[in-house]
C-alpha cells in the first residue's frame, strides 16, 4: 500500500460529503424565503388598493367636470329648450344625458354636444352604478331625489388608506 493512499481516501470522502446541501441549510433558506414573501404580500395589497383609489379619484373628477361643463353650457345658452328641464337649475337629469349628448341651440348641423364618452367604471364597487345627489338634496344625503345630477359619489361604504370613507370623496 502506498504511503499517500490514506490521504487520498480522506480527501475523496470530504469531496463526497460537500456535494449537496444539508437539510438544515435547506430549512434555513426556506424559512428566509417564507419571511420575505410574507413581507411582500401586504405591500402588494396596499399597492393594488392605492391604484384603485387613484382610479376612483380620476373617475369622480371626470364625471364632476362633465357635470360642470353641462351647467356652463346651459348658463352660456349653448343648450336649452327641451333638453333642459324646468327646475333643474341647469344640471343634467341623469348621467346618461352626458353620454348621449344634447342638441345645441341655433345649430342646424344636427350635431350633439356630448360631455362623456361613457359612464366610468367604479373601481371600488366594480360596477357602473354611482351614488347621485341633486341640487335640491342635502350635501351629505345618501338618497337621490331624482331632480337632477349635481354631484356623484361611490356607493361603497369602505374606508380608504387615509381613513376617510370612499363615499365622502
Amino acid at each position: 500500500m502506498p504511503k499517500h493512499s490514506h490521504l487520498r481516501a480522506g480527501v475523496f470522502k470530504t469531496l463526497q460529503a460537500s456535494k449537496g446541501f444539508s437539510f438544515v441549510e435547506l430549512l434555513v433558506v426556506s424559512t428566509m424565503l417564507l419571511i420575505l414573501a410574507s413581507a411582500v404580500m401586504p405591500l402588494s395589497r396596499v399597492t393594488i388598493q392605492r391604484q384603485r383609489e387613484a382610479e376612483l379619484r380620476r373617475a369622480l373628477r371626470e364625471m364632476r367636470t362633465a357635470i360642470d361643463e353641462y351647467k356652463d353650457a346651459v348658463d352660456l345658452g349653448l343648450i336649452g329648450g327641451f333638453d333642459v328641464e324646468a327646475g333643474s337649475e341647469g344640471y343634467p337629469e341623469s348621467l346618461e344625458i352626458l353620454v348621449e349628448g344634447v342638441q345645441r341651440l341655433n345649430d342646424a348641423s344636427d350635431g350633439k354636444l356630448r360631455f362623456l364618452r361613457r359612464i366610468p367604471f367604479d373601481p371600488i364597487t366594480r360596477s357602473h352604478e354611482w351614488g347621485l345627489r341633486s341640487y335640491q338634496d342635502d350635501p351629505d344625503s345618501t338618497r337621490w331625489s331624482g331632480d337632477n345630477v349635481y354631484d356623484v359619489y361611490t356607493s361603497s361604504t369602505a374606508t380608504a388608506l387615509d381613513g376617510t370613507p370612499y363615499n365622502e370623496w
